[in-house]
């Protein structure tokens, strides 16, 4: 399968505190992260808040503002042949690559549709930003056939965001996301705020249209129950790490890191009514982690080597890697 995009070292920091354009204080959100993403996949992105799952998908989106620095590292696309540094792209060339090479789905949103535009007006500036001459006419028709197929009413088209449902605002926002067909969908939490019923809808409207269009669709949520459901593939983060990477159903069958191991724990099996444990003590601070494995302090299976020395990404099996020191 063709790889669509590569992060290579990415180092994606939060500026807390500046004197005199001196860092001096900065939370590093994303690490010195590595993947590849492939074309026609699920790629699924997990761990707890605040692990930076939602600043790596910033970054690759091209959403790259104060506080936010990138402070080394890549992220590259590859669209008709051609190689884009989207860390060093300048306005123009994201706005010309988004939407129709890149859709972004927000974290909550739901809420960010523009409350004083009918979702029709939303639908026409998308399309007017990437056709030229654009007929208005077949535009609406368009977009119309495009919102039903979204499992949407027609009266959808004329209404505020105010007068549809939280299901139905997160519809129209990932028919948004659509509409132009790209290559590569960004969908970060999905399904937040939504009940369990919606959010199965949204998950299998995801799905289907990442295969109809035979995209690329990357989901980033902390529910794992989310990611057996869609996923292809699963990235495991842990502190602005990538700790394991792998098939999900090797992820789930055969878990490969103590941190992924307690994830899957977690989860609720039907007729296994046995106490659930929860992941003892804390995530450690990002402004300042812990040297070596940022999970020893929290790992029922750590070693003095896992304090001193952070370990490498090593492939323990085909397409499945793990960063630990246990698997040496």
């Amino acid at each position: 399968m063709a790889t669509i995009a590569t992060v290579e070292n990415l180092r994606a920091y939060y500026i807390v505190k500046a004197v005199g354009g001196v860092t001096v204080s900065e939370i590093k959100a994303v690490d010195n992260v590595s993947f590849e993403v492939r074309e026609n996949e699920v790629l699924g992105i997990a761990g707890e808040s605040g692990c930076g799952k939602s600043t790596l998908m910033k970054v690759m989106y091209g959403l790259i503002a104060p506080p936010l620095t990138v402070k080394g590292g890549s992220v590259h696309y590859f669209f008709e042949g051609r190689k884009v540094d989207l860390i060093g792209a300048d306005r123009k060339t994201l706005n010309r690559i988004w939407w129709k090479y890149i859709s972004y789905i927000p974290q909550g949103s739901m809420n960010v549709l523009n409350p004083t535009m009918r979702v029709k007006d939303q639908f026409l500036d998308v399309l007017r930003a990437h056709i030229r001459r654009l007929d208005e006419e077949e535009a609406e028709d368009m977009i119309l056939k495009h919102i039903e197929s979204m499992g949407l009413p027609r009266e959808v088209y004329t209404s505020f965001p105010h007068q549809l449902s939280g299901g139905m605002r997160q519809r129209v926002v990932i028919a948004l996301a659509t509409i132009l067909k790209p290559k590569v969908i960004l969908a970060d939490e999905p399904t937040t705020a939504l009940d369990v019923v919606v959010q199965r809808g949204v998950l299998q409207l995801l799905r289907r249209v990442q295969k109809e269009l035979r995209n690329t669709l990357v989901v980033v949520t902390h529910d794992m129950g989310v990611h057996a459901q869609i996923a292809d593939r699963m990235i495991i983060m842990y502190a602005g790490k990538v700790v394991e990477i792998g098939p999900v159903d090797k992820v789930f069958e055969e878990p490969l890191h103590p941190y992924t191991k307690y994830l899957i724990q977690s989860l609720p099996k039907i007729g296994d009514k046995t106490l659930r444990k929860g992941i003892p003590g804390k995530p450690p601070s990002l402004e300042n982690p812990p040297p070596g494995c940022r999970f020893y302090p929290r790992c029922p299976r750590v070693m003095d080597v896992c304090k001193v020395e952070e370990p490498e990404m090593v492939e323990v099996e085909p397409m499945h890697y793990v960063a630990c020191h246990l698997v040496r």
